[in-house]
Formats: C-alpha cells, structure tokens, sequence
C-alpha cells in the first residue's frame, strides 16, 4: 500500500474532500471549516492529509503552543468511517511522529473523548493535563469574605453524583521524544497519576 502524509495547503484539491470528512466526525458550518482549513501552512498549524494512492484517508492538524517551544497541539485526528479497523490511524499517528521528529517538534499534545483505547495502544499512560498555552498551574488564591450575621443561610448543595457519574470528560495526552527514546503520557482531567514508558521510535 503507497502512503503519503501531506500538508493540505499543498494538495488543495482535497480541501473540500477534507471539509467533509471532519464534518462527518463533527459538525461545522462549512466556512468556519473552511476557513480553519486554509490556515494550513509550511509553519504552524499545518493540516495534514493521509492519502493512500492519491485517495483521502484520514486528517490531522498540528498547531504551536505558544508557552512549548518545541511542542505543538495535534486535533482533528479523523480516519474515513469506511477505512477504520485496517490500522490507518496507527499509520497515521507515526507519520506524523515522524514529522514532527524531523522537525524539531519533541512534545505532542492532544485530548480526545472515547479513543483512549485506540491511544493506549500506541503506548500512552495518564498524566495531569495543560493548556494550549502550556502547563496548568494551581494558583492559591484566597479570597476573604465577610458575611454579615443578618445574611440568610444558603441552601444545601444538590447531589451532583449521579450526574458526574454520566458526564464523559475528555483524555488529554502528549509525547514526549528526546532523540532515539519516546515517553507518552495520557492526561484524564485532574488525574495524578504519571507514568512513563520509553520506546524506540
């Protein structure tokens, strides 16, 4: 099977192609798509397409993180519904790796929701999530409030368990590469847990 990974704002006649295949996943007014699509370029973000004999097979999308030098955001990782189960989003994921490799970029981050499986495949393992603009921090801040005696008392709290036992939160995950050996890790909102594992890439 040919594989190439390109960059779509090289190859545009797979834009429209592209449009649907993310709003298929998830939908978006068109010129919204469009408009995210067209800010591909050789820096980042950059938009990439997974092709297999010049066919449109999957799609994701590399942006920088300000506060990371060497890091960037992957999103919008998507393989056609047709094509999934044959190992294409694997094939996807390295050549991207590879990328990224080649250029520089040694931390990947991303978040998804109901794809950890596919992600603890390829070697992630939990940790503590940041944002796009880098690391989360726990800022103490205090805030002192008096509340006067004549202040009626506020009422109780509403039982949230069974709604939080419902609600799917999103898994957030990076790699981090440094030279032959890769770490990963998965970030589940507020997780303390961190483990690494190393392997060849």
């Amino acid at each position: 099977m040919n594989f190439s990974l390109v960059p779509l704002h090289k190859h545009p006649q797979y834009l429209q192609e592209c449009c649907e295949l993310l709003n298929s996943e998830w939908k978006r007014s068109l010129t919204a798509r469009l408009h995210s699509l067209k800010s591909s370029s050789d820096d980042l973000p950059v938009s990439f397409i997974l092709l297999q004999n010049k066919r449109l097979i999957g799609h994701l999308k590399l942006s920088s993180i300000p506060s990371i030098k060497h890091g960037c955001f992957m999103e919008s990782v998507v393989i056609r519904q047709t094509e999934r189960g044959k190992g294409f989003g694997r094939i996807l994921m390295q050549m991207c790796e590879d990328y990224c490799e080649k250029n520089g970029l040694n931390v990947i981050y991303l978040t998804t929701k109901g794809q950890e499986g596919f992600y603890k495949k390829l070697g992630f393992k939990e940790c503590l999530p940041i944002s796009i603009y880098g690391y989360s921090s726990n800022l103490n801040i205090s805030k002192s409030v008096t509340v006067k005696s004549s202040a009626p008392v506020a009422p109780p709290m509403p039982n949230t368990n069974n709604i939080l036992s419902q609600v799917k939160i999103k898994t957030h995950m990076n790699k981090e590469s440094k030279n032959d050996q890769s770490r990963w890790y998965v970030v589940k909102a507020n997780a303390s847990i961190c483990v690494d594992k190393q392997r060849s890439l």
